[in-house]
């Protein structure tokens, strides 16, 4: 991939299981619009220019994958030449989290060790609603029961755990951080290839903190 002064593409791959909600994302990203009708991915990809810093700009090809154990051995193919990975979880239940480390990260950093990855935590305004409701005491205890959310604490360690470059939650719903994910994305890929186009030297990994 040349870089040059007029033109700086790179490739994201968006992981996570599936009905998370990675698609809707990717969709309020695209069209500045919610999707309300489900449909399942199996692997989607476009490429949108992404402006940041006023005066910087880049060509991401951004590729949709499918999280169904049923295409395990097809997603891999996604990952050629990735720049960075979005791994994505929903808040909804504590066992989307444990999926991070059992079998996305592992996933991961086997197929690009030495891409940029970041955790990023989906449908947070499932989570503020049932917390506002909990709140103002209109939640029953069925719903307390059976509410399991991952709070932004616990994402914020399973990010530390897995050594995830940066660490976002966000709302395709409300529109609610989408933006702000991914003009860090075309920040750390734009860096990545001035260090490239200057350097000659092997991608590697920026060092980014966590927000």
């Amino acid at each position: 991939m040349v870089v040059n002064s007029k033109e700086v593409s790179g490739k994201v791959v968006v992981v996570g299981d599936g009905a998370c909600g990675k698609t809707c994302m990717l969709e309020v990203f695209k069209k500045n619009e919610f999707p309300e009708d489900y449909v399942p991915t199996v692997v989607d990809n476009y490429v949108k220019k992404v402006a940041f810093d006023e005066d910087k700009d880049i060509s991401l090809a951004i590729w949709d994958t499918a999280g169904q154990d049923d295409y395990d051995t097809i997603r891999p193919l996604s990952y050629s030449e990735a720049d960075l990975v979005i791994i994505c979880y929903t808040v909804e239940h504590g066992a989307y989290l444990s999926n991070v480390s059992n079998k996305w990260v592992v996933e991961v950093k086997s197929q690009v060790p030495n891409a940029i990855y970041y955790l990023v935590a989906l449908k947070k305004d499932l989570r503020d609603d049932y917390n506002k409701r909990l709140e103002a005491d209109e939640v029953d205890n069925t719903e307390k029961n059976e509410a399991d959310y991952i709070s932004v604490e616990m994402g914020k360690e399973m990010a530390k755990q897995i050594k995830a470059d940066k660490f976002f939650e966000c709302s395709a719903k409300i529109n609610e951080n989408i933006n702000e994910i991914f003009e860090s994305v075309a920040k750390d890929i734009y860096e990545i290839k001035m260090k490239e186009s200057t350097k000659g030297g092997s991608k590697g990994i920026c060092g980014c903190c966590m927000p």
